[in-house]
């Protein structure tokens, strides 16, 4: 690229920030509410529950973003390690599973468990996208 000029924009380059900015919104924001989870108790028993509803306004069709960009990308490239896309598709199996769970879980207990479970696959999932992205 010549210096001053402007880089053209593509398809791969729009597929690869939905997917980053889907995954900002899904792995950032859940990693932000979990740190707000205090301040929110404190400002309220329902606050918290609130919150996480508003979150999940943004939340959920960030996760469909993810899954249908994450198709697109498999379709786009054809040099992906098998194996690690298998880790891949179970890590976004458990965060989408482990999240849903979460916010029909009935106890405390059972919040935090899966709301643990959902970070730490969605982190782990962040983690191994980077890989297949070599």
């Amino acid at each position: 690229m010549l210096p001053g000029s402007m880089a053209l924009v593509d398809s791969d380059t729009v597929r690869l920030f939905l997917h980053v900015l889907a995954a900002s919104i899904w792995v950032g924001g859940q990693i932000t509410l979990a740190a707000l989870v205090p301040a929110l108790r404190a400002a309220g028993a329902d606050v918290p529950k609130a919150a996480a509803r508003a979150f999940g306004r943004i939340a959920w069709p960030a996760f469909g973003v993810l899954v249908l960009t994450g198709i697109w990308n498999v379709a786009a490239e054809d040099h992906l390690d098998q194996a690690t896309l298998g880790v891949k598709y179970a890590l976004v199996l458990i965060s989408g599973v482990s999240a849903f769970l979460h916010g029909r879980a009935s106890s405390r207990r059972q919040m935090a468990i899966w709301g643990a479970v959902t970070g730490l696959s969605a982190i782990a999932t962040l983690f191994v996208g980077i890989v297949l992205a070599g």
